[in-house]
């Protein structure tokens, strides 16, 4: 590859690390402690206050993963059309890409519903207790779902960008090198070693 695109794939690995690594200790962490406080009436209300603080930054996260996706893309339309491979893949990541921002800003719609019952308490947030309302535990059921589903989304998509970046790269290194040459790297590397 003659060109480098280190930038805009920086942006979309950026960006996608930060999805995946906030919703991830979202669900875990946020999710976790808050269910572990021992008044049920705060359970809710400190779920709702960290997942809040955490928006902005997901929001910028998943508008930067975008901006360097887009960005691949263009720098590498060519390849796109001719790479067998390389444009299915691509379109498969977009599609998962649509689908994880989907259920990213529906988790943050079932999020401010389950704020404003606050009040009620729960047993988690994301369990409802017996005495929730069915709107809340219809909420709450549902965002342990979404919730569960952006890290699976996300770390797909991590996989299809390392798949599209294998895809990028010839035969490297060693293979593409006969075997005489090949000896003679082996051992040019040792010798630096030693």
């Amino acid at each position: 590859m003659a060109e480098r695109d280190t930038f805009i794939r920086s942006l979309h690995d950026l960006g996608m690390a930060a999805w995946f690594g906030g919703s991830l200790m979202g669900a875990v962490g946020v999710n976790g402690a808050a269910g572990a406080a021992k008044d049920p009436s705060e359970r809710l209300r400190l779920s709702s206050i960290g997942w809040a603080k955490w928006a902005p930054v997901q929001i910028l996260a998943v508008g930067v993963h975008a901006v360097g996706g887009i960005g691949l893309m263009v720098s590498n339309r060519k390849r796109l059309g001719k790479q067998p491979g390389a444009g299915s893949a691509t379109a498969v990541k977009l599609v998962l890409t649509g689908v994880a921002a989907g259920v990213t800003g529906y988790s943050g719609y079932l999020g401010t519903k389950i704020a404003k019952h606050a009040d009620e308490g729960a047993a988690g947030a994301t369990e409802p207790s017996a005495s929730s309302s069915r709107e809340l535990a219809s909420a709450q059921q549902q965002l342990k779902v979404c919730q569960w589903a952006i890290p699976a989304l996300t770390s797909t998509l991590i996989v299809l960008g390392a798949v599209e970046g294998e895809q990028q790269r010839g035969v490297s290194g060693l293979l593409d090198l006969g075997a005489d040459e090949a000896l003679h790297g082996v051992k040019q590397a040792i010798r630096k070693v030693l």
